[in-house]
């Protein structure tokens, strides 16, 4: 006990800001099993709730040593600044970047008895019942919230917002018919959507998947909108430069290898790699993109 409580300690944590079992988790999982391939021993802390604010308050308050990482995200780091009058952390403050990880390529996706199959004909159902459809997401900062909003602002529709924790208890909501679309990743809704359970009706990209050639993208459906799910590693603030350097360094190994590609490829995910100096100008970027819109939307300071 006394032996694998000091291994627990001395391991490298990956706090998700989602419950376990969603694309978030599995990928972080994935990830962790690298990096202990090369010498970092690595678990995965589920801390969900609250639009991901308890994982980052959770880690921007912890020691700067290296050992505790964040899995950020478009949320967490970027729109909650805007969306939220209060929070317990800065993202531009509390946080060293670390690394860029991979981004998803997000899905308009329905249950397969839902009284729409296409993206006119979901458009065509909410106008006619406003409110009635029920929208999931993982939370109200998040882009599977957000693209979904520039979606029914765009049509001219009303639908109605459900926010969760995490992806896994939001399928299980869909498969019991308790929701009626969601916007999500491809990861965990690939076997349902393969079985006939959830019907994916467009991507929120430029370009078709892979994994589903035959769903056209918003854009191919009458509506240009391209938003992405985007995820990276953040530490705690005072944390020593040499070691964001050398767990930037892993992280770059793993995210450009041929194998991990094609891993981070079945799961439904784009990786994506660079330095802890780029992801620090990717964030920064990201908020002056979205942060507009969100005020622009009427969401800012709203929550």
């Amino acid at each position: 006990m006394l032996a694998a409580a000091a291994v627990h300690a001395q391991s490298t944590r990956l706090v998700v800001p989602y419950n376990a079992g969603g694309a978030t988790d599995a990928y972080a999982r994935q990830l962790a099993d690298e990096m202990g391939k090369r010498g970092v021993q690595t678990i995965v802390e589920n801390k969900p709730g609250a639009s991901g604010m308890i994982a980052a308050d959770y880690v921007a308050r912890s020691k700067p040593d290296g050992l505790t990482l964040f899995i950020g995200s478009n949320s967490t780091l970027v729109n909650n600044v805007v969306l939220f009058a209060k929070m317990p952390y800065d993202p531009f403050k509390d946080f060293v970047p670390v690394s860029h990880f991979g981004y998803q390529p997000m899905l308009l996706i329905a249950r397969s008895n839902a009284p729409f199959a296409t993206v006119a004909e979901y458009v065509a159902y909410a106008r006619a019942n406003p409110g009635k459809i029920n929208r999931a997401s993982v939370g109200a900062g998040s882009i599977t919230n957000l693209c979904a909003v520039l979606l029914d602002r765009a049509a001219g529709i009303t639908t109605t917002h459900v926010p969760y924790t995490g992806e896994a208890p939001l399928i299980q909501a869909m498969l019991s018919d308790q929701l009626d679309v969601y916007v999500g990743s491809a990861t965990q809704a690939v076997a349902h959507i393969q079985s006939g359970k959830f019907r994916a009706l467009a991507v929120f990209d430029q370009m078709r998947m892979e994994q589903f050639p035959g769903v056209p993208t918003l854009k191919e459906s009458g509506y240009d909108i391209d938003a992405l799910a985007w995820f990276g590693f953040v530490a705690p603030a005072g944390t020593p430069p040499a070691v964001v350097d050398r767990l930037g360094r892993v992280m770059s190994e793993i995210l450009t290898s041929d194998s991990f590609t094609a891993k981070a490829a079945r799961m439904g995910w784009i990786r994506r790699s660079g330095t802890p100096q780029e992801f620090g100008r990717f964030v920064q970027k990201e908020y002056k993109l979205w942060g507009p819109l969100i005020k622009d939307l009427g969401l800012a300071k709203s929550m």
